[in-house]
């Protein structure tokens, strides 16, 4: 399956870019079971296939949502799930919820459709750094079950991020993905050497998120997915657009990629193309659903 179609971009300037692409985009992050999705969810779902987006991943929160995020995954085929614990929900958690993940995982691992990755987890510092340490004992723990089940990890990097690679190190994982990533350069590097890819969406839209903007410019193209974190996150376009900031969705990614092809002076094929394959190397469970779905555009070039 292709999709060829114009997508228009309204630029600052005021000037529209119409692009033809032929093309397959990877959403690695995306809260679609969210409640803002709950009058539409199943447009959004489907109309991402015809704008170009061939796999959408739905991270888990908190043991709540495990079956929902699911859901979606067996609902649709292009769409796929992450179980974990978000260090914002560790408070609303207990420890028994961390025996319900490993119980989904034994339960999962072996399915037709496996989670892609524990996820979303992390440390978050800047809420609060009240409950460090019980969001520490989640995360590590959290570490412990991917590196028993042989899984990535999504990240939730928030003001922790020496903290974070701290443990990686510690458990030795298969690497994954720094969700939303806005650290240093020095950093990234340090996450790169993991085997951890970064994840780049709305906020590298706006020219004056120039720190962001200069690290999805400079780092190595293989280390780069894109997202959205849907419903969050907005692209300068819905904000300018709109007048206000309105919901973030999936189908905003190929305007994301775009904005990724100027910054590194790229077509967006090629964007297509590199990112696709970086989020299927660092989430291999993508590739049993995605492999019809996908054709490389510089086969269609």
């Amino acid at each position: 399956m292709t999709c060829d179609y114009v997508l228009n971009l309204a630029r600052n300037s005021g000037s529209i870019l119409s692009v033809t692409i032929l093309t397959m985009l990877i959403d690695t992050h995306c809260h679609l079971d969210a409640a803002e999705f709950d009058a539409d969810r199943a447009f959004v779902a489907t109309e991402t296939l015809h704008l170009g987006v061939s796999a959408v991943v739905v991270p888990a929160v908190h043991r709540n949502n495990f079956d929902a995020v699911m859901k979606l995954a067996h609902n649709y085929s292009h769409i796929h799930y992450a179980l974990g614990i978000h260090p914002m929900y560790v408070n609303q958690s207990q420890p028994q919820n961390l025996d319900a993940l490993k119980k989904y995982l034994l339960q999962t691992i072996s399915s037709n459709k496996p989670p892609v990755a524990i996820g979303e987890i992390g440390l978050d510092y800047f809420v609060t750094t009240e409950n460090r340490e019980q969001q520490i004992h989640f995360f590590t723990e959290q570490l412990k079950l991917a590196k028993a089940f042989d899984l990535p990890v999504i990240l939730h990097v928030r003001r922790a991020v020496d903290d974070i690679l701290k443990y990686c190190r510690q458990y030795k994982l298969r690497g994954g993905i720094a969700h939303a990533f806005n650290g240093s350069y020095q950093q990234a590097e340090e996450f790169i050497k993991l085997g951890f890819k970064l994840g780049f969406g709305g906020a590298m839209t706006y020219p004056r998120a120039l720190k962001i903007r200069e690290l999805a410019t400079k780092l190595p193209l293989e280390a780069i997915v894109l997202e959205t974190d849907s419903p969050d996150i907005p692209p300068v376009w819905l904000k300018y657009e709109q007048g206000d900031i309105v919901r973030n969705t999936p189908l905003e990614l190929p305007k994301i990629a775009e904005v990724f092809a100027i910054l590194r002076g790229l077509k967006l094929a090629q964007v297509a193309d590199i990112t696709t394959n970086n989020a299927r190397n660092i989430l291999p469970n993508l590739m049993t659903k995605t492999r019809d779905l996908y054709t490389p555009p510089h086969a269609l070039l």
